[in-house]
């Protein structure tokens, strides 16, 4: 069916979906996605209506766009399009976020960082993390940038991993773990052992954990495997056998 779809006109596909039955909609709309020609978004661009689709049709449309293995920058700026400057349902919102995240990320690894449409995303997330109020949407975005795995947005992770409410420094800093180790620098050990030892305020259990791992899994210094073995005979049982286990496996 995709491979039919890629050999079709956009008026073809466009009939195709304003003809289909109801339930069989989100199957040709993530078929469309997966075909990725120009005709299939171009059709999907017409099709779509995020101001009055069902919630249920948008979100597989950005559901299978974020998971496309190999998406193009003609997919990107069709997601953007369509979020842009519209006032959608609180899910819908929240899904595309996440969508431009993972879609951002995967440009990149096909070396596409360059693509007008990547910047244009990178920007979206960046502008929207920096206006949002609530905690919430401060956490949607940060899992946007946890999805995009962008260099150039670790000092913003690390200031809400630091700074931030319980679930916005959980957040950022499982976005910090996603990271190859040769991105995990000086500075970020540095504030993830502010972050496990405590240094500058006290932090949610879940968070320290978090903190600690990032420390042990990317070439970890003896001093820091000594102190945090050290921390742990404060700590309670079951997080000190985890933090134990952490270790031995790093050892290992």
């Amino acid at each position: 069916f995709i491979q039919m779809l890629r050999s079709a006109k956009k008026r073809d596909v466009l009939q195709l979906l304003r003809r289909a039955p109801e339930e069989m909609l989100p199957f040709i709309v993530e078929a469309a996605v997966a075909a990725q020609s120009v005709a299939s978004l171009a059709a999907l661009s017409d099709f779509l209506d995020f101001s009055k689709d069902p919630k249920s049709l948008l979100e597989k449309f950005l559901y299978a766009a974020a998971f496309s293995p190999r998406p193009s920058g003609e997919l990107l700026r069709l997601v953007l399009d369509k979020l842009d400057g519209k006032q959608l349902a609180p899910e819908v919102q929240e899904t595309g976020i996440v969508a431009l995240g993972s879609l951002v990320g995967k440009l990149c690894q096909q070396k596409l960082c360059g693509l007008q449409e990547v910047k244009r995303g990178v920007e979206t997330i960046l502008r929207g993390l920096k206006g949002a109020k609530e905690e919430s949407k401060v956490v949607i975005y940060l899992l946007a940038l946890g999805n995009a795995v962008l260099p150039e947005t670790i000092p913003t992770l690390l200031d809400h991993a630091e700074e931030g409410t319980t679930a916005i420094a959980t957040a950022a800093i499982s976005a910090l773990r996603r990271f190859p180790t040769w991105h995990i620098s000086g500075k970020v050990k540095q504030a993830m052992r502010r972050i496990f030892h405590e240094k500058r305020k006290s932090y949610e259990k879940t968070c320290r954990l978090a903190a600690a791992e990032i420390l042990l899994d990317n070439e970890p210094l003896p001093m820091d495997v000594i102190n945090i073995l050290l921390a742990a005979n404060e700590l309670e049982t079951e997080t000190a056998m985890f933090l134990l286990l952490k270790v031995q496996s790093s050892l290992r």
